[in-house]
């Protein structure tokens, strides 16, 4: 008689026999950067070789579109409908990756290979995100293996290529297929856990806004000792724009682009309450004399925004020369929440540098990357996937109001109306955009137990408006 207890152990036991790893293997030796032109045919490539015979397999009906923004990846779509009374859910994921910085991985590590080390295996998208697509598929094969090829709901999958460059295109595809997506909640895996060893709900993502400061005076440099004391200086006058900006211990100083308000919500608040943070691997610290005073570490992250400088420049750093510089630049970036209207973030700067006498500093290429989005973290399908993930787990699940980082969740509450329901598998350290990725076994082994649970629950009376 098929059995959840069943069905989980179906997921364990592949997983546990190699099964999955030797899966991963076959997804991870397949180039598909979206950021090497010289890889570009192998975005296709994972789609069709990969990732359509499996679904077939499964019983999906496949559709490979192309890209609405030209020279960006293509995108898969697939269904599975049983039986239109029951549940939809729509699965997410993206199977292009970062560059493979081959010559930067550590000796006897390369990103195309998957390798084993200790309690991690190394590979590029063995985090970010294949690793993750690819666990909540095989836990969905489980099920289906349990109950003798049936899923008691039904299922839907977007499957992109360019989310490495901004998900290009997808907001206009969803649009396009609005109809065709159309599903009672997204579930969907990326990103980290708050903690390696805490298994983790997040209920939308923090967006991002860039732009850029440039100080730009002259056509060249001049000699510095004709003219250093007598001409300003660029670097100088963008050190002081940004300090204006944020203070010595990281609080940001243009209060009006923080949270309404200027507080956490206490709705937020009230879910972060004993929220742990860390797991970075030795990459970063979590130094508490920064950011904004009063608030814990979880706030900081997952309800609150960030102001960084990605990067900096005036005259040549690696071939500086005895000149004051003619200009300077830096990029910088806000990750914020969706209790910001980031709308007003560049004039609300503009107003900011001009109150501090700034003029001479330029606001460019001002926008948002990427929008936040946020399904309330007390929401019926957020709770009901925590309970199923408690039972299946046999612990406690976290469930934060958003990732600190950012992905697509705005296009489909857009255009679907779904809430969002993001598990993730990774944890912070694991590298992803750098050299030596990897995906810790520990938490994807928990995590293929606690989707077969999930997958089995939805065929089951129970689930939310129903």
């Amino acid at each position: 008689m098929a059995t959840r207890e069943g069905a989980i152990g179906r997921a364990l036991d592949f997983f546990d026999r190699g099964g999955f790893r030797d899966l991963l293997a076959g997804l991870v030796a397949i180039p598909s950067t979206s950021q090497e032109a010289q890889h570009a045919e192998a975005l296709g490539r994972y789609l069709e070789t990969a990732i359509r015979p499996w679904l077939e397999r499964l019983g999906f009906t496949i559709a490979l579109h192309e890209n609405p923004e030209p020279d960006f990846g293509p995108i898969l779509t697939a269904t599975r409908i049983e039986d239109p009374a029951r549940p939809t859910v729509l699965l997410y994921g993206h199977g292009d990756t970062v560059a493979g910085l081959d010559t930067q991985w550590s000796a006897g590590l390369s990103p195309w290979v998957l390798t084993d080390r200790g309690d991690r295996w190394y590979g590029r998208g063995t985090a970010d995100n294949k690793g993750q697509h690819a666990l909540n598929i095989a836990a969905l094969e489980a099920v289906l293996a349990e109950r003798d090829g049936r899923l008691g709901f039904n299922v839907k999958l977007v499957l992109e290529m360019a989310e490495e460059r901004g998900s290009k295109g997808l907001r206009a595809f969803v649009a396009q297929q609005a109809g065709t997506l159309a599903a009672d909640v997204l579930i969907a895996s990326d990103g980290p856990r708050v903690a390696p060893d805490l298994p983790t709900i997040a209920s939308g993502t923090r967006g991002t806004f860039h732009f850029d400061l440039a100080v730009r005076l002259r056509e060249g440099g001049v000699h510095s000792g004709h003219w250093g004391g007598l001409t300003t200086d660029p670097a100088v006058v963008l050190a002081h724009a940004l300090s204006t900006i944020m203070d010595r211990n990281g609080k940001i100083l243009v209060r009006s682009w923080l949270p309404a308000g200027g507080a956490v919500p206490a709705a937020v608040r009230a879910v972060l309450e004993g929220c742990p943070v860390g797991g970075g691997d030795g990459a970063a610290s979590i130094d508490e004399g920064w950011g904004e005073p009063g608030l814990t570490a979880a706030e900081k992250i997952y309800g609150w925004n960030s102001f960084i400088v990605l990067a900096m420049t005036s005259g040549v750093p690696a071939n500086p020369v005895n000149a004051v510089a003619p200009d300077a630049r830096a990029h910088c970036q806000i990750r914020y929440t969706v209790d910001s209207d980031p709308a007003q973030f560049e004039a609300a700067l503009r107003q900011h540098l001009d109150a501090h006498g700034l003029g001479l500093v330029r606001i460019e290429n001002a926008g948002i990357r990427m929008p936040a989005s946020r399904t309330a973290p007390d929401h019926p399908w957020v709770r009901w996937a925590q309970a199923s993930m408690e039972r299946s787990l046999g612990r406690r699940v976290q469930i934060i109001p958003n990732s600190s980082g950012g992905l697509p969740g705005d296009v489909f509450v857009d255009h679907l109306g779904v809430p969002l329901v993001w598990v993730p598998h990774s944890y912070n350290g694991c590298k992803q955009h750098g050299p030596d990725e990897h995906l810790l076994i520990g938490p994807a082994r928990e995590g293929i137990a606690g989707f077969a649970g999930m997958w089995w629950d939805l065929g089951e009376a129970g689930t939310p408006d129903r």
